[in-house]
């Protein structure tokens, strides 16, 4: 196989791709003004603007002429014809080395300008307050310990096929350059969405990323669900995000200037006053049997499930707002898909994916437990699966033919990618499931050129551009490719996987979201996005 480290560096831009080492919150990007490269950190809650170390790194020749960055590889960044490289001397040190005359030209925020020699090497201490500590050392050192942390992380990247092993690597890439660590968790390896904006663990985000990382260090991912796992409320909830000052698990966890905007305002149903729980959708048990698919783990099966249990009963028991047996999403934010349209009427809502989720759950659960814990009582999961099927079965239209949620009691009709979730059970009745494979295959709804819109092109909620009413999103498209091939289609569900990686090697990475009609990254999409790096590796080996 080729070098995965050197076809990862083949799409370090340092602008969509900045350059960083695994459990480092520190971030090289390109100058603004082409010359150098700036340098920030990565923290939770904090705009890249806000989190400024230095605004201009400029690296000068013996000759006194600036050295533009001519190659990035994930060890190093090189400036002039080798004349100096950048590194790591460890997660929060830079490294500086180059040709005798070099020097080192760094613009601080507060404009301060400053030259230093690059000699044998001098390193920048980025300290927790993103002050900057200049000192010598060893430069050929700190570039070999780098290249010897990378080398062990890409020895584990798939090998894929041959049209798919670049992305693939840069995917990787992604993966471990998003690894930081959670200081409140001691030395865990959390894997965040994104170093750029994302600094912490969503718990969906954590299942999608298990769920790639499992085909090269199944040992990670089952960290990053344990970590997912690790909090649950007294009732058995799980929160949303585990990050470095706590977790988010519902509004009184936010600052108060935010917890206006997060109340059941408008509902006729739940009570405006109380806390509004904040957690994501039900696919633990899914991406637990997935992580176990590769490398068995019952002990840790054992503790996990357990965790998953209490946490499908909260659901039951403490999400189902207007107690019909068919638990609601109490805010937009539980469900992942934070702005879709289904949420612009009242709370809470009660949405098929949900539904779809919790049957899968209940059915993964049980067979789960046969395996693990034979003396457990399964039949009740398997009866809830079969209640919550057939509740789920009266949110199908028959005259618009499509499945429909509801805001607080009142019908939703916007056409959007939750309607097509339920083809996870791989058990509706014929005529719905054929019904669901036409919309796929439908121009005017969701058959876009670059794959498949979270909300369908005739419906007047779309729009190309804005997050989960339009764009694809990596992680919907695979979880329908999923329910097709469940609901008896598979050769659909490879064209649409297909498709999919097609779009993130057109799109030129694993960004957050894509634009449906030119298949390139949203306006506001983030880049080097974990679960869609993550996705399409796992796409790319059931591919290949």
């Amino acid at each position: 196989m080729t070098d995965a480290a050197a076809l990862a560096g083949r799409r370090l831009d340092l602008v969509s791709a900045p350059f960083t080492l695994p459990r480092s919150r520190v971030l090289v990007f390109r100058a603004d003004d082409g010359e150098g490269v700036r340098v920030h950190t990565s923290e939770y809650e904090r705009r890249l603007s806000e989190s400024r170390v230095l605004d201009a790194l400029t690296v000068i020749g013996a000759g006194g002429e600036v050295l533009p960055v001519t190659d990035v590889h994930p060890a190093r960044v090189t400036f002039g014809a080798a004349a100096a490289t950048l590194t790591f001397a460890d997660p929060s040190t830079l490294s500086l080395g180059g040709e005798p005359g070099a020097r080192v030209r760094l613009r601080r925020p507060d404009g301060h300008v400053e030259e230093h020699l690059l000699g044998g090497g001098i390193r920048l201490r980025v300290a927790a307050d993103r002050a900057v500590a200049v000192e010598s050392g060893g430069h050929c050192a700190a570039l070999a310990a780098t290249e010897a942390i990378w080398a062990d992380w890409f020895a584990k990247c798939p090998s894929v096929r041959d049209d798919l092993q670049e992305m693939t690597a840069f995917c990787w890439w992604v993966l471990g350059a998003n690894i930081v660590e959670l200081p409140s968790l001691g030395d865990a390896r959390a894997i965040v969405p994104s170093k750029i904006g994302y600094v912490g663990l969503w718990q969906w985000d954590a299942y999608f990323i298990a769920v790639g990382l499992r085909h090269g260090d199944p040992e990670l991912a089952r960290e990053q669900l344990d970590i997912a796992f690790r909090f649950p409320q007294p009732d058995g909830q799980l929160p949303d995000v585990v990050h470095e000052l706590g977790v988010l698990a519902t509004s009184d966890d936010l600052p108060e200037s935010d917890r206006a905007n997060l109340r059941r305002a408008g509902s006729q149903i739940a009570d405006p006053s109380a806390p509004v729980p904040l957690t994501k959708p039900p696919l633990a048990a899914w991406a637990l049997r997935k992580v176990l698919e590769v490398e068995d783990a019952p002990d840790y099966a054992r503790t996990q499930l357990a965790r998953i249990v209490r946490s499908q009963d909260w659901w039951f028991a403490g999400s189902d707002l207007d107690h019909d047996g068919m638990p609601e999403y109490g805010h937009p934010y539980s469900s992942g898909l934070d702005d879709s349209p289904i949420f612009d009427g009242p709370l809470p809502t009660a949405a098929p994916d949900l539904g779809a989720y919790l049957v899968q759950q209940d059915r993964d659960l049980a067979s789960l437990l046969v395996k693990y814990e034979p003396d457990a009582d399964v039949e009740r999961f398997r009866a809830r699966a079969e209640t919550t099927q057939a509740l789920l079965l009266r949110m199908w239209d028959p005259e618009r033919r499509r499945f429909l949620a509801f805001g607080g009691g009142e019908p939703q009709l916007s056409d959007t990618v939750v309607g097509l979730m339920p083809l996870l059970t791989g058990t509706l009745p014929a005529p719905i499931a054929a019904a669901l494979r036409q919309a796929v295959d439908d121009p005017e709804r969701f058959a876009l050129p670059w794959g498949l819109p979270t909300v369908a092109a005739c419906d007047p909620d779309f729009s190309e551009e804005r997050m989960w009413r339009g764009p694809v999103w990596v992680n919907t498209s695979m979880l329908v490719a999923e329910g097709l091939e469940a609901s008896g289609y598979p050769e659909r569900a490879r064209e649409l996987r297909e498709q999919t990686v097609a779009l993130v090697i057109h799109g030129g990475g694993p960004h957050e979201y894509f634009n449906p009609q030119t298949g390139q990254k949203a306006r506001t999409a983030t880049t080097a996005f974990g679960w869609s790096a993550a996705l399409f590796v796992d796409l790319a080996v059931q591919l290949s």
